[in-house]
């Protein structure tokens, strides 16, 4: 083998320098706050289920560029209750691999996996791309639940729909 070879990943890849490299986060889960906050806006939302959650980080060159916070709703139901990418980040896979990892990691120790969002068409088409079904929708499940109206662009919303992708 070379002296310099370049690094491999468990499945036998070709692992570049600045990969993002994804990992398992228990302590000082707030220092990733910035990157909370673009997926759920309200701090004291987030805090009811950081602490119980647990919290993903991607990086590429040691700089976190996403995180996913995913909770153990009982009887085997997991929920990815925050997911969120870098602006600079965007449309570039990151959300996806992130998804894909959060379902490697659960899979054979949960049932399903549910994810709750708003109605929004680009939140809808990218948990359907990443295999995720419609399971329900909670009326007035965002309005109701934060202080004041929140927006995705120039939509309000109201609703809280879920997907759920079945991982037995």
């Amino acid at each position: 083998m070379p002296e310099h070879a370049p690094p491999v990943d468990c499945q036998g890849g070709l692992r570049l320098p600045h990969a993002p490299a994804i990992r398992l986060v228990k302590r000082g889960k707030k220092r990733y706050l910035d990157l909370l906050l673009m997926a759920d806006e309200q701090e004291d939302m987030i805090d009811r289920y950081l602490d119980r959650g647990d919290m993903f980080v991607m990086e590429v060159a040691n700089a976190p560029v996403a995180v996913c916070v995913v909770t153990d709703e009982g009887d085997g139901v997991f929920e990815v209750q925050n997911i969120a990418v870098a602006p600079s980040r965007q449309r570039h896979g990151h959300g996806s691999r992130m998804l894909q990892h959060v379902v490697d990691h659960y899979r054979g120790r949960a049932r399903s996996l549910l994810a709750g969002t708003g109605d929004v068409p680009l939140t809808v088409r990218f948990y359907q791309s990443c295999g995720f079904v419609f399971d329900h929708r909670v009326p007035r499940g965002i309005a109701d639940a934060y202080d004041h109206p929140v927006f995705e662009g120039d939509v309000q919303l109201i609703d809280k729909i879920y997907f759920r992708l079945d991982l037995s």
